[in-house]
């Protein structure tokens, strides 16, 4: 009986890059060995220069983006510069504060437009080059203007990267259980953003998968239903992995919101065999963001 190549294509996508250590190590090892196919880089952390230090000694198959962020840390411009974006002690809102200064109409879109600037040169300056892939932090682009203002600075670029849409058909929706008001909230919320990133002739996903709550990825099926349900040409899965990571209480989580566990927790699904295996049920072919708009199509290595 012929053998069929995949005829899917899945972007496995590790967010996080240099939001702490142990975190950055455990991204690194899976992009290492070809567990991953492309990986999001936090510019304005403390530790984001010594993840592309390490990132670049691995020498991955990988592609390495931009993570826009809004809601972790300290600006990259002077707190007195963007003063609507940033709290008392001069650090970015947390995201919950974000949203309600999005929903009053106190975030001001030049102040973003002038963090995001600041922060794509310094991507450029860390890695040397532009980003392949695009995605903020915290999905913070779905809110108006952001995502308008990501785009515009985008499209100034040579090449244009991919940028993920963050979206779900309704019957993924209905199929897998988990977070569903946050995932319909934000697809609902991107509709506009993707329109305008397709209209514009950005790379990107059919559907995103992966939107979960911290307790959700327990779950022993929580991937493979993910690949076995949703439905697409091209699926983007987001990933959370890393080792326990102790610099992120107080920055990206709590004692006992299960932040930390989360992360350990995606490390070893996505590095047990049964994941591979459920990616190659699926009828998918592990993929770089950069193959579906560079110069002919490579297979990914761990694609068979």
């Amino acid at each position: 009986m012929p053998h069929h190549p995949p005829s899917r294509r899945l972007i496995v996508c590790a967010d996080d890059l240099g939001i702490g250590p142990e975190t950055s190590r455990g991204i690194i090892e899976l992009a290492r060995d070809n567990k991953i196919t492309a990986t999001v880089l936090l510019v304005n952390t403390p530790t984001a220069e010594d993840a592309v230090v390490q990132w670049k000694r691995a020498n991955a198959v990988c592609d390495l983006g931009w993570h826009p962020c809004l809601t972790l840390d300290s600006p990259i411009l002077p707190a007195a510069q963007v003063p609507s974006l940033v709290d008392g002690d001069g650090r970015f809102w947390g995201l919950g504060a974000f949203i309600k200064r999005w929903a009053f109409g106190k975030l001001r879109a030049n102040e973003i437009a002038a963090e995001w600037r600041a922060q794509l040169r310094r991507f450029r300056d860390l890695v040397g080059a532009d980003p392949v892939i695009v995605n903020a932090h915290q999905h913070v682009a779905v809110f108006r203007p952001a995502g308008q203002i990501l785009m515009d600075l985008l499209a100034t670029l040579p090449n244009r990267p991919y940028v993920r849409r963050v979206r779900e058909a309704a019957g993924t929706l209905r199929r897998i259980p988990g977070a569903r008001l946050k995932r319909v909230f934000l697809s609902t919320l991107a509709n506009r953003n993707n329109r305008d990133l397709d209209r514009n002739g950005f790379p990107g996903n059919d559907v995103l998968a992966g939107i979960a709550n911290h307790g959700d990825v327990h779950h022993p099926s929580f991937y493979t239903r993910w690949l076995e349900r949703t439905r697409g040409r091209v699926i983007e899965l987001m990933v959370h992995p890393g080792y326990r990571d102790e610099t992120l209480l107080g920055r990206d989580c709590v004692p006992g919101d299960g932040g930390l566990e989360r992360r350990d927790r995606e490390l070893d699904l996505i590095s047990q065999p049964i994941f591979a295996d459920s990616v190659r049920r699926a009828g998918f072919r592990l993929t770089c963001p950069n193959e579906l708009f560079g110069s002919g199509m490579r297979e990914h290595a761990d694609a068979a």
